[in-house]
């Protein structure tokens, strides 16, 4: 999963920034809302971690823009700012969530984690696909009830596919799903996750199918239950 997180404070955005990749999402942090926009017109990202108070773009100005664009991706802000008329502005704007800083990371995962689950239409913590079971929360698969000993690289690819079954997936929406700025993936390695995951889920009513020069689609088998 990528995050881009907006925070011009350089202290609580390194806090941040390394509280979220150490939990397992692909994080890449700016520090003003005109970044924000040009980074979110160039690349794919699956949720804005947006403060309020930038230095050259007010947040709630982003947030306006961003839904003119019709982009959908979720907006979590997190702010100092705490009067009940800035959370309703934000909300009217398009932020799917309001958070006041300090914040707690569980918290913060959860919501997150909420956001993200909205957006897929997946309504628990838990996916199930054949008989292949997901734990978005603790990040765990199992097939026929056994856990799958993945990586944390496998992991995110197993997930993106999951979220997105029945979707072609290119390797490109791959590499941007899992991987920052700061880390360089090819398709080369894209190609050797999928095949580390699919020979792991074995024979549990779920296939990653190669679609020849388009990507890669997981789905269930005819006989997956």
């Amino acid at each position: 999963m990528r995050i881009l997180l907006v925070e011009d404070d350089r202290e609580l955005g390194q806090a941040v920034l390394s509280s979220l990749q150490h939990e397992g999402y692909a994080t890449d942090w700016v520090r003003d809302g005109n970044a924000a926009l040009h980074a979110l017109k160039l690349e794919h990202f699956d949720l804005l971690l947006l403060d309020l108070g930038l230095p050259d773009l007010d947040g709630r100005e982003v947030i306006r823009i961003l839904r003119q664009r019709n982009q959908n991706l979720p907006v979590l802000v997190l702010t100092a700012r705490d009067a009940i008329e800035s959370r309703v502005r934000a909300l009217d704007l398009g932020a799917d969530d309001y958070m006041i800083k300090p914040v707690e990371i569980a918290e913060l995962c959860a919501r997150i984690r909420a956001l993200v689950r909205r957006r897929t239409g997946t309504a628990t913590p838990r996916l199930q696909l054949g008989l292949l079971e997901l734990d978005l929360s603790s990040k765990q698969a199992f097939a026929h009830g056994r856990a799958l000993d993945c990586s944390a690289r496998e992991w995110s690819v197993l997930e993106y596919l999951a979220l997105h079954a029945g979707q072609v997936i290119s390797k490109e929406q791959l590499i941007q799903a899992i991987a920052n700025w700061d880390q360089m993936l090819s398709a080369n390695a894209i190609e050797a996750y999928v095949h580390r995951v699919r020979s792991k889920l074995g024979d549990c009513g779920v296939v990653i199918r190669t679609v020849r020069g388009f990507g890669y689609m997981l789905s269930e088998t005819e006989h997956g239950s």
